[in-house]
């Protein structure tokens, strides 16, 4: 298949990248020891791509003055891309739709906004 740049949903880029998805406990159900790892597996590459986008940052600090070169903002985007397709995976592993993690999160912020706690820390604010 050729490579396009046409624009997708949430839900067709999270198809798509459960057709590039290679790793061990994929295909299991959950509730299964192989489902932990697979779920274990995605979560730890996540935190790995977010800590590569620091790098890049940092590195963009120290080598460029903070100057965001178009060099810098394609590097950038490939790791937020990277970011996004282990958050899709993640969502395929568990059966929740990138789509439904969308509208979850844009839910939570809209109630946050609306009792004026954006700012803060913890979860249930």
């Amino acid at each position: 298949m050729k490579p396009t740049d046409e624009p997708l949903t949430f839900n067709e880029y999270q198809n798509f990248t459960g057709t590039t998805a290679v790793y061990k406990g994929k295909d299991t159900t959950m509730g299964t020891e192989p489902h932990l790892f697979g779920l274990c597996y995605l979560g730890l590459k996540l935190g790995g791509e977010a800590g590569e986008v620091q790098e890049k940052i940092g590195k963009m600090i120290r080598d460029n003055g903070g100057q965001i070169t178009p060099e810098f903002r394609l590097a950038l985007k490939k790791e937020l891309g990277d970011i996004l397709w282990y958050i899709s995976e993640i969502g395929n592993h568990l059966d929740i739709s990138m789509e439904d993690i969308a509208n979850t999160n844009k839910l939570k912020l809209q109630e946050r906004k609306l009792r004026g706690v954006l700012h803060g820390s913890g979860d249930n604010r």
